[in-house]
């Protein structure tokens, strides 16, 4: 048993219960045969180690404050050392003379908000009401963040975000850590509203450097695509993949799409919401034209789906075509070729037969320059015609200047 009188540091024990502690003399001491009895460590005071009748092995700041005793665990032999166990008892006593109660600051801390809390709040009063995209969020969250579900918002440092943005970044690529980066910046923009006056944990994390992807369907890689399309035996999954190309939509839009959005004759197919928020009427080419009437002749139970799913897909329309897609790259051989590379290529060839970027974003639905930029990259023609022009100018100068030189070197040999 403990002695009920403190010291004059305000610690509890008797003389016989001191030790210098180090884990081998900690793990030495016996068991009581009932209860549990208290050590206390010479070197620092109010620190304590609780051993229970059945072996347990715990570490306490065990200590008075404004006259009652505050007791506060630090955790068990197994899972600190003897040293990181005086560092934090010193942390709190030093606390405790400064009138903090630690027991208090720990029950405040089960009170507050946890990550979990904080991305519901989140998801549900502005991420559904507001962004297209909340799914993708609800799956970042679950997927990269599954650990920090029960963290309080109190304990989530800028050290934390940053070891977490590199890891990911390493694990899963710099855009998922970025993406990821960019939802924990925003979800503690936020916090306040939730009763949160920390700082945000995630302001100053640099994102990492990306790169736009600009990998589209090359001239010679045509061919072997239609093969590969051909060679598919579902023919909602063939037709899927060729009205992405087509049309330059993305794959969302085109799962979705339904045939009172179709206007065969007019040729036209009008999105009523897209990314972008914002509704698109698409141009249908004739080859496109062509796939959709050939499916409206074979529709089933008047389906109002173009491209309806199977018997337990609950939207009833397509909604994973990454089976066949799969099957396409293997049947084709493709590198790093991915399913909205298709409305990348539509762009690509749009800007090789001189369309300017308004027209390649309006009929791609793009409202960003940034999202445009791209394809006057992929338009080397406009590029070449520019340095090929200026070449000649230079060429013509220097013949020019030579000419000159010429003749007056002829004038004055005349001379």
């Amino acid at each position: 048993m403990t002695s009920n009188a403190p010291d004059r540091n305000g610690s509890f024990g008797k003389a016989d219960n001191r030790l210098s502690f180090t884990r081998a003399r900690l793990a030495g001491l016996e068991a009581p045969v009932q209860g549990r009895k208290y050590y206390y460590d010479e070197e620092t005071p109010s620190l304590a180690c609780c051993v229970t009748s059945t072996g347990n092995r715990t570490f306490y700041v065990y200590r008075k404050m404004h006259g009652r005793p505050i007791r506060v665990r630090l955790g068990r032999i197994d899972e600190l050392s003897v040293d990181q166990a005086r560092k934090r008892a010193l942390k709190l006593i030093g606390d405790m003379v400064q009138g903090i109660n630690p027991q208090e600051h720990l029950a405040a801390l089960r009170r507050e908000a946890t990550v979990k809390d904080l991305f519901t709040h989140w998801l549900e009063t502005h991420a559904k009401p507001h962004k297209k995209t909340w799914r993708e969020d609800q799956r970042q969250f679950d997927k990269l963040l599954a650990g920090w579900h029960s963290r309080r918002l109190s304990t989530v440092r800028q050290h934390d975000i940053r070891a977490l943005h590199a890891r990911i970044g390493k694990q899963n690529g710099h855009y998922a850590a970025n993406r990821l980066l960019a939802l924990v910046r925003a979800m503690f923009a936020r916090a306040s509203e939730i009763g949160f006056d920390g700082k945000n944990p995630a302001k100053g994390v640099k994102k990492f450097k990306e790169q736009a992807r600009d990998r589209f369907l090359q001239p010679d890689e045509l061919p072997k695509f239609f093969k590969a399309v051909d060679a598919e035996e579902n023919p909602t999954l063939r037709d899927f993949f060729l009205i992405c190309l087509y049309t330059g939509a993305r794959r969302s839009n085109v799962a979705a799409m339904r045939w009172d959005e179709v206007n065969l004759q007019s040729a036209t197919w009008r999105i009523p919401d897209t990314k972008n928020g914002e509704p698109l009427t698409v141009p249908l080419s004739p080859q496109a034209l062509a796939i959709l009437n050939t499916r409206k002749k074979h529709i089933v139970n008047d389906c109002c789906w173009v491209f309806p799913g199977g018997r337990k897909n609950q939207k009833g329309h397509l909604t994973s075509p990454k089976s066949g897609w799969e099957r396409l790259i293997s049947r084709g051989k493709f590198s790093d070729l991915r399913l909205h590379d298709l409305r990348r290529t539509l762009g690509s060839y749009q800007a090789a037969n001189g369309a300017s970027l308004t027209v390649i974003g309006k009929s791609l639905g793009q409202k960003s320059q940034a999202s445009t930029a791209i394809y006057a990259r992929l338009n080397l023609d406009p590029v070449r015609a520019s340095v090929t022009a200026a070449t000649s100018a230079i060429f013509e100068a220097a013949n020019g200047t030579n000419a000159r030189r010429k003749r007056q070197r002829r004038g004055s040999d005349g001379k």
